[in-house]
Formats: C-alpha cells, sequence, structure tokens
C-alpha cells in the first residue's frame, strides 16, 4: 500500500548497514529501514543489494549516481536532493549507507544539515566502519600510541601536519587524486611514488605499511598486504583500499610531566592526618 505524502510529518533517518551487511546491520537501522515510508540506499556488492530490496518494496538504489567521468561531487550532489525531494514530499524517509553512514559520505551528512534547516526532523543512527574493521582484523589499538585518521589525497595536497610516533590511517588512497571512480582502476604508480616520498620524510624506507581491506563477506577474509614504505609505488591499489601506518618505536617523553605525575601519585597515596 502506498503511504500518503504529508509535508507535517516528513523526516529523514540515515543508517549504516555496516561492512558486512546483514551480520553487522544493527536491529536499531534494520528497525529503520523496514518502517520507512521511503528507502534509498548505497550499498558495495550485489548480495547486499538484493538483501536490502528484500527489506522494504520502496527501496531505490543511489549507485545509478556514479557514472565514468563524473566527477563524485556531483554524485552526491544528485544523491541529496533525490533524498531530499522524498523528505520535502512528506514521507518517513530512510537512507542506509554501506559501513558507518557518517564516515567518508557527503550525501548524508548535507542531508541531515539540510533537511534540518528546512524543518524536519532528520538524525543519523551510528553503523560499523571500516575503521573499526580495521582495528580487528590488524590488532590495532588506538589508544596505545595514539592514531590520525585523513583522506589521502587531502593529507598529500596540503601537507596535512601529523605524528609519525601515532599510528596514521590513509583513506580512499586507492582514487589519490582521482575526481571520479571507475571499474577496474587502480592507483596510479607516479601518485603512490609522490605520497611515498613524502611520507619518507617522517619514516626510514623499510618502515611497514600495510594495504588493507575489510571482508563484506563473513565466509572471506580481510584483504592484508604488507609492504616497505620503499616498495608502495611498487603497489597495485584498488579503490577501496586503505593504507595503514604503524608508529615508530620511539617516542619521547617530557621528564616534567614524569615528575608531576609521579608526585601526584606518591601524595595521592601518602595517609592523611
Amino acid at each position: 500500500m502506498e503511504a500518503i505524502a504529508d509535508r507535517s510529518r516528513g523526516s529523514l533517518v540515515v543508517v549504516g548497514t555496516g561492512i558486512r551487511v546483514i551480520e553487522q546491520t544493527t536491529p536499531e537501522a534494520l528497525g529503520a529501514m523496514q518502517r520507512a515510508d521511503k528507502l534509498f540506499y548505497l550499498v558495495a556488492d550485489p548480495l547486499s543489494d538484493a538483501w536490502v530490496r528484500e527489506l522494504n518494496p520502496t527501496a531505490e538504489s543511489l549507485a545509478d549516481a556514479y557514472r565514468p567521468g563524473r566527477a563524485r561531487r556531483h554524485s552526491y550532489r544528485e544523491m541529496t536532493e533525490r533524498i531530499l525531494a522524498a523528505v520535502r514530499g512528506g514521507l518517513a524517509v530512510c537512507a542506509a549507507f554501506y559501513g558507518h553512514p557518517g564516515v567518508f559520505v557527503g550525501p548524508s551528512h548535507d542531508a541531515i544539515r539540510r533537511a534540518r534547516r528546512e524543518g524536519f526532523r532528520a538524525r543519523m543512527l551510528p553503523g560499523i566502519s571500516a575503521e573499526d574493521c580495521l582495528f580487528a582484523d590488524l590488532g590495532v589499538n588506538p589508544a596505545a600510541a595514539g592514531c590520525q585518521s585523513f583522506e589521502a589525497t587531502d593529507f598529500l595536497a596540503a601537507r596535512r601536519r601529523f605524528d609519525p610516533s601515532s599510528a596514521l590511517i590513509l583513506w580512499q588512497v586507492g582514487v589519490l587524486g582521482e575526481p571520479s571512480v571507475h571499474d577496474g582502476m587502480t592507483c596510479r604508480p607516479e601518485r603512490l611514488a609522490m605520497l611515498a616520498a613524502w611520507l619518507g620524510r617522517f619514516y626510514p624506507p623499510r618502515h611497514p605499511v600495510f594495504l588493507y581491506e575489510a571482508s563484506p563477506f563473513v565466509i572471506c577474509d580481510a584483504a592484508i598486504r604488507r609492504t616497505s614504505l620503499a616498495k608502495l609505488s611498487r603497489s597495485t591499489v584498488q579503490p577501496m583500499m586503505t593504507l595503514y601506518v604503524p608508529p615508530r618505536p620511539s617516542r619521547l617523553r617530557d621528564p616534567r610531566v614524569k615528575r608531576w605525575m609521579t608526585e601526584r601519585g606518591t601524595a595521592a597515596m601518602a595517609p592523611r592526618k
């Protein structure tokens, strides 16, 4: 039965399906997808696509906004407009995105911001991101030495400042410097060489780096390739891959802070009179 449009109740909830769609989709996100008057979605594989379509007969993929040679920003703008058009029509809209809906998903933030500005209720529900999977698959504890995260093109073009004694994660390294994405593409070797040269100012040539891609299927392991910084430019890097750079082993400690912490600790243990 088709929902009756009522502008006064138009709303938006943006959810994440997780990396392993179905297994990592939270009950909260699942309920929002099933209850929506209109469901938009963007997932990464045909199995996930078929599953989403079974959840809600109104399901509509946003994947056709991507076209060969089209700048990603134009694709994102189209996605946002399609989502907002349904909200303005008075429908309870759900937009589901692969992974976490707030991590490297421009249309989700844009749609929520604009919907709220126009007076509609809009919110985001969290999901499992590629970063969560990376921490688990590589055994990384971000609290051990700290962790920094950058989009690869912005990191290189803006010469972002970072601390090499903390872990470094570079997202979308597979599309470094590319305005659009097409099937079968890999990162250009000369661009990888440029990135490696910049990182080489802060790490030795033999410093290990990891090319990582989370697995969308429970029956498959994540793709993890270890190499050295010196050999990075000879690697085949696909669009979904992330670069993880472990921290350098030595970190300077401020003796004044250490002394202050010791003094505070001793004072706290001293008996009160």
